[in-house]
C-alpha cells in the first residue's frame, strides 16, 4: 500500500492526535455493516447519532429497550432521572425534522444542548405528572462527558449512503464533521464536492453539528453549518493569542477539538441569526475567540471596573465579539448582570441594537432617551440598556450625577476612540462608579487619547488589520489615485481645516461653519469642472470593474454629494444613450454586440441613491443652491435604503454619501470605495474598512482617491497596522494587484509549459491547437485539478484589476486560460451532461447514438450507455490525438450510471470499489491512457450487463434489490429454492407497501417494530431451512436498514423514478 494516501498522511495522524493527546475514544466504523448489523448499535444508517460502539444493538422486537450511547450518557449526567425520562429526551432529540430547513433543525438541537430537555413522565411517588430537564451535555466538567470519533462512518439519507472521514460524538450526538483530503489535492474541494454533497444527500447528520472542519494536511480550515467557502476560516492559534500562528490540522484539532474548548465553542460560541434571507449560524473566529476568552478572564480578576480595549480591527467581527463577550460571561460568571451599550451616533446604536437583536440577544429594545431614562432602566431588571454617549453631558463646571452605584453593570462602548469620548468618559465612571468598563474599538489608541486608557485600561486584545487580512477574516485593500488621470489638484489642507472637517463629519449642523472656515478653499474643492471631472471617471471607472460590487461615493458634505449625485446620473444616462445608438441597427452576429447589450442591462438596471443625515431647515438650505432634497429624503425614509444596500441581490449598488454609513456599517459586497472627502487618522480608517469585508469571489477592496490623502493615509496606517507605529503598510498601491495578476498569468503558463500546452501559441491557431490542449489538461485528475485552481485565481485577479490601462496588454493570456478552463470543467463535470453530450457527439463523431438536443432550462437526460457502439468507439479511440478528452468523458457518463446503480441497490458497492481502483492505478501511473480506457470500455459492458439483470430474473428492480440481500452472500439453493425466494421478494414488498410503510412511518417508533416485526414474521415463513438463526438475523437487520433507506414516504421509493 502507497505511503503517500489520504488515509496515511491525514486521516491517520488526526486520529492519533484526537485519541492519545486529546482524549477521544475512536473507533473504525469502514466495517460496521459487513455482517449485516451494525456492529456499533444502530437500526441503521440513517441515524446520524446514537452509536453505541461497546453494546451490539439487540433490538429484535420493539418492546425491548434500546440500549445505544445516548441512553448511557444522559442516564450518568442524570442519575436522579428515570428511564422514562431518559427515553423521553432521547426520543425527542432523534425526532424527525426532515420538514424544517438545515439551520432550523440544527437551531432547534442547539437550543435542546444549551437549555436541556423538558420531559413529562408520570411521579411513581405523588402521582400524576412531572416535570423535569434532562441535561445532554455536562458543560462544566468537560471529563464527565463521552467524546467518540467514528473513523469512516456510514451514513444513508433518503437516495444515498456516504462515508465522512471522521465525525466526533459527544454524548452519542455527531457535533463534529471532519473532510479531510491528501496533501496536494486543494483543501476547498472538501468543502464543494463533499460537504455540499453531504447536505444534500444525508441532510440529518446536520441536524446535530457544530463544527465542519475541512484540511489536507497542510491547509485547514472551520466553519459553520450555513457558511459559504469564503467564511470558512483558519485557526492559526490553538490556546492563546500569544501562540506563534500555523494553519496545520494539528493546530485545528487543537485549538477546537480539545474537551474543554470544543464545549466553549459550542456552548458560548455559537450563535444563530435571523435575517430576511433566513437563518445563518455564526460561529466565532479563532480570533474571536481566543480575544473574547481573554476580556471574560480580565473581568473575573479586575479589580477596579477596567477590564480594558478590545482592538479588532473594522470587518473582523467586532460586534458579534461583544454579542459573545455578553452573553458567555451571563452563562459562566454569577451575577445579575446589565449591559450598558454605549454608541455615538443614533444610526449606530440602532445597528448594534439590530445585532443583538437578530441573533438571538437581546429581546427588547430598551434604548435610554436621556439621563434621567437611563437612570430608571438601570434601577429595572434589563439584561441590555442601549444608549447614546451624549447622555452623559453636563455643563462647563459640573459633576455628572450617580445614575447606580450597582457593581454588576458592566459598559461596552463601541468604537471607544472618538474625541468625545476624551471628554465624557469620566463622566461615565462618575455616573456609574462601581461598573465596569470595556472598550470595543476598530481603530487603535493614538496620541492624545489617553483618557480612554483611563477610563477602560490597556489593550486586552489586539487583532490588527495585519493579522485579519492574512487570516481572510477581511479582504485586502489596494488603493488607487486617480487624481493625476483628471489632472486635477487639491488644495494644502492644514491642521485646522483637517480638525474642521473632522468635526464637521461627526454633526452635519456644522456645515455651515465648515464653509465659513475654509472659505475659498472650499470653493477649489468643490468647483463645478472638477466635479464634472470626477463623475465622469467614477461612472467609467465603477462600468469597467471586473468584479463590480456595490461602491460608495464619499463626498465632503452634504450638498456637494447632492451636487456629485446629480453630476454621476447625468454622465449614466449619457453614456447609456451611447450604448443604446451603438446598438442600434447592429445584428447579433456582431463581435461587440453581446458586451454592449450587458452593458446596457447594467444601465438599466443600476439603481443609485444619496443617504444623508436629516438637517434643521435642510429644505430651505437646500433649495437656496438650486436642489431639491425631498425626493432623496422620502427615499431614505419610505425605502429600506441600508438592507437593499446590503442585498447583493438588490441593484441598489451605488450609494452618495458624507457622514452616514461610514462607521459600524457592513455591506459585504461593497468592493469599491470612491473618495472625494479629505479625511484623516479614525474617520479615514473607519471610512476605508468599508470596503474590506469579505464576500464571494471578491478579492480585494479598492480604494479611488480624488483627495489626495494619501498622506493622511500613510500617518493612519502606520499606527493602525501594529497598534504602536510603524509596521508594514496594509493597504496596498494597486500596482502591487498588477504584478500578482502578472505573476499568477507567468504561473499558469509555465505549469502549461510543463503539460506541453503552449498558452502564447493558441491564440494564432486555435483551431489546431485548442483541443489537444484541452487534452493534455486532463491528463490525471492531479493536473486537471492543479489547472483550474491557477485558472480560477486568474480569473478573480483579472476581475479585480479592471479597469486599469495594462488590461489589453494581459487580455490575449487571460482569455485563453479562461476558455481553457470552460473545456476541461465542461469535461471533468460529470453533472454537466449537456456539455458532455455535446462534446462526445461532436468528438467521437457517431460512435454514440445522441439524445435528441437539450432545451435550456429542460431537465438534462442521461446519456444511455447501452447504445454505446464499442466497436465503434474502440477505433475511433485508437486514432484520436485527444484520448485524454475521450476517456475523461466516458468516465463522467461511468459515474453518473454507477452513481443511479448503487442508489437503487447498495449490492453494487464492488463496481464503486473496481472503478476507483481503475482510477487511482492511472492517476500513479500504473495504466496508461489506453489501458484505461480499454478497461473503462470493458467496464461499461459490465455495467450494462447488471442493469439488465433483473430482466434475466424475471423480477424488478426493485424486487432485485431485496432478492440480492437475501441471496448475497447466502447458503447454497436450489433453482426451486431461488424461485421461492424471488415469491417472498414479492410478496413482501405488496404487504409492506399496502399496509406497513404508513405516513411518517420513519418517524415514530412503533411504525417502525411494526415495519420490522413484518419483515421477520414474511421472512419466517418464507426462506428455506438452509437459513440458519444467524444468517436469518442478519438478513432481517440489512433488509429492515433497505427499508428505511429506500422507503421515506408512505409506499413511495427511490425506484418510483425508475425507467
Amino acid at each position: 500500500m502507497s505511503t503517500y494516501t489520504e488515509d496515511h498522511l491525514v486521516e491517520q495522524p488526526a486520529i492519533q492526535l484526537m485519541q492519545h493527546e486529546l482524549g477521544w475514544e475512536v473507533v473504525n466504523c469502514y466495517d460496521e455493516w459487513n455482517g449485516g448489523l451494525s456492529n456499533q448499535g444502530r437500526d441503521g444508517k440513517r441515524e446520524g447519532g446514537n452509536i453505541e460502539h461497546r453494546t451490539p444493538n439487540i433490538e429484535r422486537r420493539s418492546e425491548e429497550i434500546k440500549k445505544i450511547r445516548t441512553n448511557s450518557a444522559l442516564q450518568r449526567l442524570n442519575p436522579d432521572l428515570p428511564v422514562e425520562a431518559i427515553e423521553g429526551a432521547v426520543e425527542e432529540i432523534c425526532r424527525d425534522r426532515t420538514a424544517l430547513s438545515l439551520a432550523e433543525a440544527n437551531r432547534e438541537i442547539d437550543k435542546l444542548l444549551k437549555q436541556g430537555v423538558k420531559v413529562s413522565f408520570p411521579d411513581q411517588e405523588h402521582g400524576g405528572q412531572r416535570v423535569e430537564v434532562v441535561a445532554l451535555v455536562d458543560w462544566e466538567v468537560p471529563e464527565n462527558n463521552d467524546f467518540l470519533l467514528g473513523s469512516q462512518f456510514w451514513v444513508a439519507g433518503e437516495f444515498y449512503t456516504k462515508r465522512p472521514d471522521l465525525v466526533g460524538f459527544v454524548n452519542g450526538l455527531p457535533l463534529v464533521l471532519i473532510e479531510l483530503k491528501k496533501p496536494g489535492v486543494n483543501v476547498r474541494e472538501g468543502f464543494d464536492k463533499n460537504l455540499r454533497d453531504y447536505k444534500q444527500t444525508i441532510p440529518q447528520l446536520f441536524h446535530y453539528n457544530a463544527l465542519l472542519l475541512v484540511s489536507n494536511g497542510v491547509q485547514s480550515k472551520i466553519g459553520s453549518l450555513t457558511a459559504e467557502w469564503e467564511h470558512f476560516g483558519d485557526w492559526k492559534k490553538a490556546t492563546s493569542e500569544e501562540d506563534v500562528a500555523g494553519i496545520s490540522l494539528e493546530t485545528l484539532l487543537r485549538g477546537t477539538c480539545e474537551k474543554g474548548r470544543l464545549l466553549d465553542l459550542i456552548e458560548n460560541f455559537t450563535r444563530f441569526s435571523d435575517s430576511k434571507g433566513g437563518v445563518s449560524k455564526l460561529l466565532a473566529k479563532n480570533h474571536q475567540f481566543l480575544g473574547v476568552n481573554r476580556a471574560v478572564e480580565a473581568l473575573r480578576v479586575s479589580t477596579d471596573g477596567r477590564i480594558g480595549v478590545f482592538w479588532h480591527t473594522q470587518g473582523s467581527g467586532k460586534s458579534y465579539s461583544m454579542v459573545f463577550f455578553a452573553e458567555k460571561v451571563f452563562r459562566k460568571l454569577k451575577g445579575n448582570w446589565t449591559f450598558v451599550v454605549i454608541t455615538d451616533r443614533t444610526e449606530l446604536d440602532t445597528q448594534i441594537y439590530r445585532t443583538f437583536s437578530t441573533c438571538g440577544a437581546a429581546s427588547e429594545l430598551c434604548q435610554a432617551t436621556s439621563a434621567s431614562h437611563l437612570r430608571k432602566l438601570l434601577g429595572e431588571d434589563h439584561r441590555y440598556v442601549f444608549t447614546l454617549i451624549h447622555k452623559f453631558r453636563t455643563e462647563p463646571g459640573t459633576l455628572h450625577p450617580v445614575l447606580s452605584e450597582r457593581d454588576d453593570i458592566i459598559v461596552l462602548t463601541d468604537e471607544a476612540h472618538r474625541s468625545q469620548y476624551d471628554t465624557l468618559a469620566m463622566n461615565m465612571r462618575t455616573a456609574l462608579p462601581n461598573a465596569k468598563f470595556v472598550a470595543f474599538t476598530g481603530t487603535p489608541l493614538i496620541a492624545g487619547e489617553e483618557r480612554t486608557r483611563e477610563v477602560f485600561g490597556d489593550y486586552v486584545s489586539i487583532y490588527n488589520f495585519r493579522q485579519s487580512v492574512e487570516d481572510g477574516a477581511t479582504v485586502p485593500l489596494f488603493y488607487e489615485n486617480r487624481t493625476p488621470e483628471l489632472q486635477i489638484t487639491n488644495p494644502e489642507l492644514n491642521e485646522e481645516i483637517y480638525q474642521t472637517i473632522e468635526d464637521a463629519g461627526l454633526d452635519e449642523d456644522q456645515e455651515e461653519k465648515l464653509r465659513k472656515v475654509l472659505g475659498q478653499r472650499y470653493h477649489l474643492i468643490t468647483r463645478d469642472d472638477r466635479l464634472d471631472a470626477v463623475a465622469k471617471d467614477i461612472v467609467h471607472h465603477f462600468l469597467n470593474r471586473g468584479y463590480q460590487g456595490k461602491a460608495m461615493v464619499v463626498s465632503i458634505d452634504k450638498l456637494t454629494t447632492l451636487r456629485m449625485y446629480e453630476k454621476v446620473r447625468a454622465e449614466w444616462e449619457a453614456e447609456k444613450a451611447r450604448v443604446l445608438k451603438a446598438l442600434h441597427g447592429m445584428v447579433g452576429s456582431h463581435p461587440d454586440y453581446a458586451g454592449l447589450l450587458a452593458r446596457l442591462v447594467n444601465f438599466q438596471e443600476t439603481d443609485m441613491a444619496v443617504v444623508v443625515s436629516p438637517g434643521q431647515n435642510e429644505i430651505s438650505e437646500m433649495k437656496e443652491m438650486g436642489f431639491d432634497i425631498l425626493p432623496h429624503r422620502e427615499r431614505m425614509v419610505k425605502e429600506d435604503l441600508e438592507e437593499k444596500f446590503k442585498s447583493p441581490e438588490d441593484k441598489f449598488r451605488l450609494v452618495f454619501v458624507c457622514a452616514m454609513w461610514l462607521t459600524g456599517f457592513d455591506a459585504p459586497s461593497c468592493s469599491t470605495l470612491y473618495l472625494d472627502k479629505p479625511m484623516r487618522g479614525h474617520t479615514l480608517m473607519q471610512t476605508i474598512a468599508r470596503a474590506n469585508r469579505v464576500y464571494g469571489d471578491k478579492v480585494n477592496g479598492l480604494i479611488v482617491d480624488y483627495a489626495n490623502v494619501f498622506q493622511e493615509l500613510e500617518k493612519a496606517l502606520a499606527i493602525y497596522v501594529s497598534g504602536s507605529g510603524g509596521g508594514e503598510m496594509p493597504v496596498k498601491d494597486k500596482k502591487e494587484l498588477v504584478e500578482a495578476l502578472r505573476i499568477a498569468l507567468d504561473q499558469v503558463a509555465e505549469f502549461c509549459r510543463k503539460q506541453n500546452v503552449d498558452l502564447e501559441a493558441i491564440p494564432d491557431s486555435s483551431n489546431k491547437l485548442f483541443i489537444p490542449a484541452v487534452n493534455q489538461l486532463l491528463r490525471t485528475d492531479e493536473v486537471t485539478d492543479s489547472f483550474l485552481g491557477q485558472a480560477n485565481d486568474v480569473a478573480r485577479l483579472y476581475k479585480a484589476v479592471m479597469p486599469d490601462p495594462v488590461i489589453p496588454l494581459l487580455a490575449p493570456r487571460a482569455q485563453v486560460i479562461d476558455e481553457l478552463a470552460k473545456a476541461v470543467r465542461a469535461d471533468k463535470d460529470p453533472v454537466n451532461i449537456t456539455a458532455v453530450m455535446a462534446a462526445i457527439s461532436g468528438v467521437l463523431d457517431g460512435a454514440i447514438v445522441a439524445e435528441p438536443h437539450i432545451q435550456p432550462g429542460a431537465a438534462a437526460k442521461m446519456i444511455d450507455l447501452s447504445r454505446i457502439d464499442f466497436e465503434v468507439l474502440k477505433r475511433k479511440f485508437e486514432k484520436t490525438p485527444n484520448k485524454n478528452i475521450e476517456a475523461q468523458q466516458l468516465r463522467a457518463l461511468i459515474e453518473r450510471k454507477l452513481d443511479n446503480l448503487i442508489r437503487l441497490n447498495a449490492s453494487r458497492y464492488d463496481f464503486l470499489d473496481r472503478f476507483q481502483k481503475m482510477i487511482e492505478a492511472y492517476n500513479s501511473g500504473a495504466l496508461s491512457i489506453e489501458q484505461l480506457f480499454a478497461e473503462l470500455v470493458t467496464f461499461t459492458k459490465d455495467l450494462n450487463d447488471e442493469e439488465q439483470r433483473h430482466l434475466r430474473e424475471n423480477i424488478s428492480e426493485e424486487e432485485l434489490a431485496v432478492f440480492d440481500i437475501l441471496t448475497r452472500p447466502g447458503p447454497d439453493l436450489t433453482p426451486l429454492e431461488i424461485e421461492t425466494i424471488k415469491k417472498v421478494c414479492k410478496d413482501l414488498l405488496a404487504k409492506l407497501k399496502t399496509e406497513k410503510l404508513v405516513l411518517a412511518w420513519r418517524s415514530k417508533r412503533t411504525t417502525r417494530a411494526a415495519v420490522r416485526v413484518e419483515i421477520e414474521k414474511m421472512l419466517d415463513s418464507g426462506l428455506p431451512e438452509k437459513y440458519t438463526t444467524e444468517l436469518f438475523e442478519q438478513k432481517c437487520g440489512v433488509l429492515f436498514q433497505h427499508v428505511l433507506e429506500k422507503y421515506p414516504e408512505n409506499s413511495e421509493s427511490v425506484y418510483e423514478f425508475v425507467g
